[in-house]
């Protein structure tokens, strides 16, 4: 009698071939850093030396015919976050950090990508795009200032921004000591 357990069987790892055709379906379905697709492709061989040469293989196979570069990867992440999330530059390169971007090509990229955008403007953008409103209460800017702070902007932008919605100084004080107040939300 099956009580929906799944049987014991021995799972079935790929060949080299197999695993090949795996990791350009899943270069070819999204955008994939190499350490991502590490991540994916070791879940799919044996879990010792011969596993980890079929991954550097495929690996190494895959960045000759140019479908996996992580610096190509890194600039079109972070155009896509800028120019569709709005997202300000702290964010972009926490994200790049969590997919095993390097970090050099992290700073190169970010660098490259912000240069020429104001922070300032961008947040702007970013608080339309979220249809976020001119705060009424100490509440509302403390809620304001966490959405701009996970966005990514600096503390210095989003204090001039609150300040030019003419947002009352007793307010923006409050926010400096917001880490020290219990069940602030």
């Amino acid at each position: 009698m099956s009580f929906g357990y799944k049987s014991k069987k021995p799972k079935a790892f790929l060949s080299e071939g197999e695993l090949h055709e795996y990791a350009v379906k899943s270069l070819g379905s999204r955008m994939r850093s190499e350490a991502d697709l590490r991540r994916l492709m070791r879940a799919k061989v044996e879990p010792d030396e011969g596993g980890s040469a079929k991954v550097a293989a495929v690996i190494l196979r895959l960045k000759e015919y140019g479908y996996l570069d992580d610096t190509a990867f890194a600039e079109n992440y972070t155009q896509l976050r800028q120019q569709n999330e709005k997202y300000g530059a702290r964010r972009v390169s926490q994200e790049l950090n969590r997919k095993g971007i390097a970090q050099q090509t992290i700073t190169e990229t970010i660098e490259s990508k912000y240069a020429e955008i104001s922070e300032e403007a961008l947040a702007r953008q970013h608080l339309d795009r979220k249809r976020i409103k001119k705060p009424t209460d100490k509440k509302e800017t403390a809620r304001v200032m966490r959405r701009l702070v996970t966005a990514g902007f600096s503390v210095g932008v989003i204090y001039k921004l609150l300040r030019q919605w003419d947002v009352p100084d007793e307010d923006l004080a409050a926010l400096e000591n917001l880490d020290e107040q219990p069940g602030t939300e």
